[in-house]
């Protein structure tokens, strides 16, 4: 009797093991609500009208809105799954949801279109914040970088357009998603500049080759290389390291009359038959950008 009893509490356990896990792994459609009553589960977000899925920690919430936290301006206290970047929303390939400024799920531009500041809004739109609104921004620009678009969108072939959506090994087997987003330096290009064998390099990996990353901020990058902080090189397990700077001349250039944008060239030293490499770069609070290098 004691036996079965105990064969019934670990079959139970075990259930809401696999339930706990589903729930981290899949992203749910948001249920919409005017009430608590209306959510299965949670409580309803009255202002986007859309309910919030209560969690203990990230690890109960889907990749793609991982932050959990108590929703700001709510009356229950109870922490909930929260997007935080648009980057993150778009984890299926998908380029067409955004992190909602109110609702604080992933949905799709203009469904809640409160906003602060632009990187809450949709690609080519800016945010009025004088009535906290997303309105239609300029979709078409010329250059590269920034130029006319929307802070984390980037100008490429005429179009602002987002980076492209990380999917390298990189990035998904990158643990910390959460120092991600949308305000920090946005990286909207990265090339490979040379490669060849160079006493730089140790000589069990005697090839350089050189990177560069493009990226602008909404804040002064610093004069010099060496007071850079917070890039970051991510390897294909997703261990994050500081890249290799060189101090030499033309390997960090700093342009813009606000010093917004920055040409970086980071050193990678690979074995002499190596041709090609997976590589990922991030900023703290920026996005996560994927390059396949071949040299």
């Amino acid at each position: 009797m004691q036996l079965r009893k105990m064969m019934v509490m670990l079959a139970a356990v075990s259930t809401m093991s696999f339930a706990l896990t589903a729930c981290g792994d899949d992203a749910t459609t948001p249920e919409s609500c005017s009430s608590d009553t209306d959510c299965a589960s949670g409580f309803c977000n009255t202002a986007a009208s859309v309910c919030m899925d209560t969690c203990e920690s990230a690890a109960d919430c889907p990749d793609t809105e991982k932050e959990c936290a108590a929703l700001a301006g709510a009356t229950n206290t109870a922490k909930v799954c929260q997007c935080k970047t648009n980057q993150l929303c778009n984890e299926d390939d998908s380029t067409s949801l955004v992190c909602g400024a109110v609702s604080k799920r992933c949905e799709e531009p203009g469904t809640n279109t409160g906003c602060t500041k632009n990187s809450d809004c949709g690609t080519g739109e800016t945010c009025d914040t004088a009535t906290g609104q997303c309105v239609g921004g300029t979709t078409t620009c010329s250059g590269e970088g920034r130029a006319t678009c929307a802070y984390g969108s980037a100008c490429y072939s005429g179009t602002c357009q987002a980076p492209t959506a990380p999917t390298c090994e990189n990035y998904t087997n990158f643990g910390n998603k959460s120092a991600l987003g949308t305000t920090g330096p946005i990286i909207f290009k990265v090339a490979t500049t040379s490669a060849a064998t160079d006493s730089f390099c140790p000589a069990s990996a005697p090839k350089r080759v050189k990177i560069t990353i493009s990226a602008y901020s909404s804040t002064p990058f610093p004069a010099t290389s060496a007071e850079l902080n917070g890039l970051f090189y991510v390897l294909v397990n997703g261990t994050a390291q500081a890249p290799s700077i060189s101090s030499s001349q033309g390997n960090y250039v700093v342009t813009g009359t606000n010093r917004d944008r920055a040409d970086i060239v980071a050193n990678l030293c690979v074995a002499a038959s190596s041709n090609t490499a997976s590589l990922g770069y991030y900023f703290t609070g920026g996005n996560f950008f994927c390059f396949q290098s071949t040299y």
